[in-house]
């Protein structure tokens, strides 16, 4: 017993003694010297702290540490922990400390502290919202993000480079932090933004050109010169064209100058040296100093490689020879630009492969000769053709639409004008139909990726107006992805309220004020008849009714007028509301119809439409004083037959091509075989008879109609945004089979606006002559029998796409004559002035001119008019 108790008084000492010892090797919060000799530990636990947002053990992963690990302390284990906390850029202190040290093991703690987050952002300076929204796009500063200092410097360079960009090469930006009181860590940032004057040109010198001339090398509006981005103040290019300073076309320039000098043959022209100067606040000069060296020429040209060709007619396609000056951009041009250039009568053929390197083999004195170094390649088949973006229509509307189909022979015209037909559907945006091509040099096939961005082009009008008699309304619905087929077959591939799919063209109006006038109409149109061939068909109906205003309203109104005068209590019998104004007694309807047919020619090339429609219109009238005929019916039966080519490259804003159109329009000539005296028919309008006798004149309507129209379209410099010069000529003369029976319908409405109306010319055709109030050179009485007009259009456009917008300056010329004999195409009405167009997708196109008439039109002078565009183009 008395071992036991000894035994277990030793053991209870000796656990003492251990727990003593071990309490000894435990240092809390021990301090680390880098001074001392370094010990390694093992991790026995690690925690992270500072971060309320995030858990400890995500934290401590960033380290690339872990329990169980290794290290030295001090060591290159912590220190790469530290610096990998930093290179994660979201902390503003990072500290590893040890809490305790047992023995071998070690406890670290890392203490972290993060950047602010953003509460919120000034843009202080700025006016314009879209100005500040741009800043928030491009600087990337985002509300609750962390703030760091490479962000902020960052965001600093972003906001200077974006508007020196813009002109404003002067401008400062600051970006100020504050904290925010009202939320922990948070800060606030103020982008102080002062813009100063936008940088503009003011003096482009030149120095070292001895050969061209610095007047050259500037260009004008007219001419083209070096420099297409720089313009000076106070020239003719700057009032139309920015002349504000930017890096990016400082650089662009000089790029531009040194291909001038190549185009005058200096082919070793450098830049020496180029600088900028600041005249004042808002004004800059630029510096170019230039060496031209000498003007080459060439002596030689030679084809190597060529087998498809000959070397004649190789030579005869370049349009270049020996003695020409050596201009390197006309060259690249006659190889690869223009539309007979020599790459395209490869690549029109298939030769998709095809290479050609111009090299300069031999150089004497200032001749050059010339080596043509052609690889001609095997004829590329074309594999596949994808269509991307279409949405709206069945893929085979677009397909039938290309001349690039799978198996045929790669060309660059089919190419071209695929692009141009697939343009001018009026489905997709204009400016971005370009084919992506995907040659496949393995086995010599290429695919064609045509890329498509759909836009709406249905248009809805809905338009309350006030006139005499009240109120007017009107309502239309123009649908351009319209299905016949599917209108009472429906199809799942497209589904909606309305048939759509395939492209064809519904139309629906109405026009009203209740009794007093009414129009209705409805058509229908396919550029694809039966969905197989380009045939064109059409047929639309229409009503309309218009009554006179009832003539005790006038009599009523001037004796109210004339009581008041006299200061009585005003003159009444009955007529003061709406209803007076309606009179049933006098009216003209007009109803009828048309069908046309159409067909794509293929000679002399496939640009040109035969157009052939049938039309009749009834014209009923009743007491109508506007007109001719007060009273009857007459009819108006006629067949038209146009010959048409339009090769313009876009619809909306065209910078090359052309539209001509030549028509005619026939009655029957009923005089021929109805045995009537017109000679002596309807000559007294004094006669009892002669309103039965009009009514007999006219009953069947006949006359020939011709019209010649042409347009063309002129870039004037390269690029999508460009000055597009537009000419116009047109004429029209109206035609009789008997020189006594002269047709009252169908004449020519000259002058103003060039828009018809719902008045009285319902049996005229209006003619727009801008400068000229509406039908002022065909007054009542005066109608016009022929007509002429003539127009010079500089355009400029604004913006281009689904909503495009582009300026005019014009210059215009016109008459009407009353008599087909007094036809003077030289004796015109001359006009100036200024406008915009504006086409809207679901609106079509509106427009404002501002027209000067320089000329008198039955005594008085056009003078100041403005002209508003609805719907249609002049």
């Amino acid at each position: 017993m008395t071992f036991l108790k000894h035994l277990s008084l030793t053991l209870l000492l000796a656990v003492i003694a251990i727990a003593t010892v071990k309490a000894q090797d435990k240092i809390i919060n021990p301090e680390i010297s880098y001074s001392s000799r370094t010990e390694i530990y093992t991790i026995a636990g690690l925690v992270a702290s500072g971060v309320d947002e995030y858990e400890s053990s995500m934290l401590t992963s960033i380290s690339g540490l872990s329990v169980g690990q290794e290290v030295t302390v001090p060591g290159n284990e912590i220190t790469e922990a530290v610096k990998r906390y930093w290179k994660h850029g979201l902390f503003s202190d990072v500290k590893i400390a040890a809490d305790s040290i047992v023995a071998d093991s070690i406890y670290l703690h890392i203490y972290l502290k993060t950047r602010p987050r953003v509460s919120a952002i000034n843009y202080n300076g700025l006016k314009k919202k879209g100005e500040r929204d741009d800043m928030e796009q491009k600087l990337g500063l985002l509300k609750g993000s962390q703030i760091t200092p490479n962000m902020l410097a960052r965001a600093k360079i972003l906001a200077e480079k974006y508007f020196s960009d813009k002109g404003f090469k002067n401008a400062e930006v600051t970006i100020r932090q504050r904290d925010d009181v009202a939320q922990k860590n948070h800060v606030i940032l103020d982008v102080d933004i002062d813009k100063k004057l936008k940088t503009k040109v003011n003096k482009i010198i030149f120095e070292g050109n001895e050969q061209v001339t610095a007047k050259k090398l500037k260009g004008n509006i007219i001419k083209k010169g070096a420099l297409q981005k720089l313009h000076e103040k106070g020239t003719l290019s700057a009032l139309f064209k920015s002349n504000k300073y930017t890096p990016e076309k400082f650089k662009e320039d000089k790029a531009n100058l040194l291909a001038k000098y190549n185009e005058y043959g200096y082919r070793d022209a450098t830049i020496v040296s180029d600088s900028i100067s600041n005249v004042d606040e808002s004004h800059v000069n630029v510096h170019f100093k230039v060496f031209e060296g000498t003007k080459y020429y060439i002596r030689n040209i030679t084809w190597v490689g060529n087998t498809v060709y000959t070397t004649d007619y190789l030579s005869r396609l370049l349009n270049m020879k020996g003695g020409d000056v050596y201009n390197q951009t006309l060259l690249n041009k006659r190889l690869k630009e223009d539309e007979d250039a020599v790459g395209n009568a490869y690549w029109n053929n298939g030769y998709l492969f095809y290479e050609l390197q111009p090299v300069e083999v031999n150089v004497v004195g200032d001749s050059i000769d010339l080596e043509m170094r052609i690889q001609e390649g095997p004829q590329a088949h074309i594999s596949h053709v994808r269509i991307n973006g279409n949405n709206r229509l069945y893929e085979k509307v677009v397909r039938r639409e290309l001349r690039t189909k799978p198996g045929d022979l790669f060309s660059k015209d089919a190419l071209m004008r695929s692009a141009r037909e697939l343009a001018s559907m009026g489905h997709f945006d204009q400016e971005k139909v370009n084919p992506d091509i995907k040659p496949n040099y393995e086995d010599g096939t290429v695919d064609i990726n045509w890329d498509l961005e759909q836009k709406s082009n249905d248009q809805v009008e809905f338009s309350l107006g006030w006139g005499q008699t009240g109120v007017i309304g009107r309502v239309g619905l123009k649908l351009n992805n319209f299905s016949l087929a599917n209108l009472f077959n429906r199809n799942k591939e497209h589904r909606g309220l309305l048939p759509v799919g395939d492209g064809e063209q519904l139309s629906l109006g109405a026009q009203t004020n209740g009794t007093y006038y009414q129009s209705y109409n409805l058509s229908y149109s396919t550029n694809w008849f039966g969905g197989k061939r380009p045939i064109q068909f059409s047929v639309g109906f229409f009503y309309s009714k218009q009554t006179d205003v009832n003539s005790n309203y006038y009599n009523t109104s001037w004796q109210n007028n004339y009581y008041n005068y006299l200061g009585g209590y005003g003159y009444y019998n009955g007529y003061s509301n709406y209803e007076n104004y309606y009179d049933p007694d006098k009216y003209v309807q007009l109803l009828g119809g048309s069908l046309g047919w159409g067909k794509r020619l293929r000679w002399p090339d496939d640009y040109f439409m035969l157009s052939v429609n049938l039309s009749y219109t009834r014209y009923i009238l009743k007491n109508w004083n506007y007109f001719l005929v007060n009273n009857g019916t007459c009819n108006n039966l006629n067949v038209g037959v146009s010959l048409s080519r339009i090769s313009t490259d876009n619809q909306l804003f065209p910078r090359h091509g052309s539209e001509f159109e030549l028509s005619v329009s026939l009655t029957p000539p009923w005089s021929a075989f109805n045995k009537k005296d017109y000679e002596n028919l309807a000559t007294n309008p004094y006669s009892a008879t002669y309103n039965a006798e009009q009514q007999e004149k006219y009953r069947w309507i006949e006359y020939h109609k011709w019209k010649f129209k042409a347009k063309t379209y002129i870039a004037l410099s390269s690029g999508q945004k460009c000055f597009v010069l537009m000419a116009r000529a047109e004429m029209g003369i109206l035609g009789a089979y008997n020189k006594f029976n002269k047709s009252p319908f169908e004449t020519f409405y000259v002058g103003g606006d060039g828009m018809s109306g719902n008045s009285t010319n319902y049996a005229e055709e209006t003619i727009g002559l801008r400068g000229y109030e509406n039908g002022s050179l065909t007054p009542y009485g005066s109608a016009g029998y022929a007509y002429d007009r003539f127009s010079l259009e500089l355009r400029y456009p604004f913006m281009l796409g689904n909503t495009t917008i582009y300026g005019l300056g014009f210059l215009e010329a016109g008459n009407a004559w009353n008599d087909v004999k007094s036809f003077n195409p030289f004796n015109m009405k001359r006009s100036a002035g200024l406008g915009v167009r504006v086409y809207l997708p679901m609106v079509g196109l509106l427009g404002i001119d501002w027209a000067y008439g320089f000329d008198k039109v039955f005594g008085k002078k056009g003078g100041s008019q403005f002209h508003f565009v609805l719907g249609q183009e002049f």
